[in-house]
């Protein structure tokens, strides 16, 4: 089979022949989270890796500083229409643009920021496959200039149904309308890695599992082949008309799922926004270790 939506995914070569076109804006999203002693992460910019050596004429779009409402307690929290525009307009990305985003930890925040644009209106938006890994082990063209896109208007159109909240997936744990899908690691969501919880183990009752990294072909960086990637979908979530939510610890991971989602043609993807963050800290809300 072919993707549903192929134009969600850029390759290096098509990259290679569009830096220079007019309407092209492309940003490395890279961000790093770091273990702390005695549970849970600690946010760290991969503005320095950026500033080290990018693909040329690319930006640097930093997540937690411009792109999450930091009014909130929890990380990552998707902003406003009015914020977010803003944020997109100041580093010269408008609604229109063709906005190819990347980063170097397997394309999730690459995937995280794209699932972002696309729910305010920017349809143009597409992840490099195989992100920063595929483009260097080209050896193609490495820059350390800061990107010049001018400043310019972004209007947002807000698709709130594109990302889901705790009374929605509390509905599914007491009904089962939904479909739900847990993008961690497979010990994460068993329970067995107590090491990386979001305060509790476990996974969210009814939920099953396709983890985002397992999205990704080890061998190349790049998303596996669309037959490969429906056959990971299609046990857990036939109907592809049905909702379906997908949640992680912060909504990152989870972006991944969804973008792999959409390219295969589901059409009622939803992000829980603050995941595991949210959910296992609330000692009231199930959980199921297996």
């Amino acid at each position: 089979m072919t993707f549903a939506h192929p134009e969600y995914l850029v390759s290096t070569d098509w990259l290679a022949e569009h830096l220079e076109d007019d309407d092209v804006r492309v940003f490395e999203s890279t961000v790093f989270l770091r273990p702390r002693d005695g549970g849970g992460y600690r946010v760290e910019s991969g503005r320095a890796e950026y500033e080290s050596g990018h693909i040329p004429g690319a930006g640097y779009l930093d997540l937690q500083a411009d792109f999450s409402d930091n009014s909130q307690r929890l990380r990552f929290m998707m902003p406003s229409a009015k914020a977010f525009a803003e944020a997109a307009g100041r580093h010269g990305i408008s609604d229109t643009s063709k906005l190819i985003l990347y980063d170097r930890l397997g394309s999730m925040w690459a995937a995280r920021l794209w699932w972002m644009f696309q729910s305010m209106g920017c349809t143009n938006a597409a992840v490099l496959d195989g992100g920063w890994r595929r483009w260097s082990d080209e050896d193609r063209a490495v820059s350390t200039d800061e990107a010049s896109y001018a400043p310019t208007t972004f209007t947002a159109t807000a698709d709130l149904d594109r990302f889901a909240d705790l009374d929605e997936v509390k509905a599914f744990v007491e009904s089962g309308g939904s479909c739900l899908i847990n993008a961690l690691g497979r010990d994460q969501h068993s329970g067995a890695d107590e090491g990386r919880t979001y305060g509790r183990a476990g996974h969210i009752p009814g939920s099953t599992n396709v983890p985002a990294m397992e999205l990704i072909d080890p061998e190349t960086g790049l998303y596996r082949p669309s037959d490969d990637l429906a056959g990971m979908f299609a046990e857990v979530a036939p109907d592809k008309s049905q909702r379906v939510v997908t949640y992680c610890g912060g909504g990152i991971a989870a972006s991944n799922d969804a973008l792999v989602l959409s390219l295969l043609g589901y059409e009622n993807i939803a992000v829980y926004d603050a995941s595991m963050s949210e959910y296992a800290d609330d000692e009231s809300l199930p959980l199921v270790v297996d």
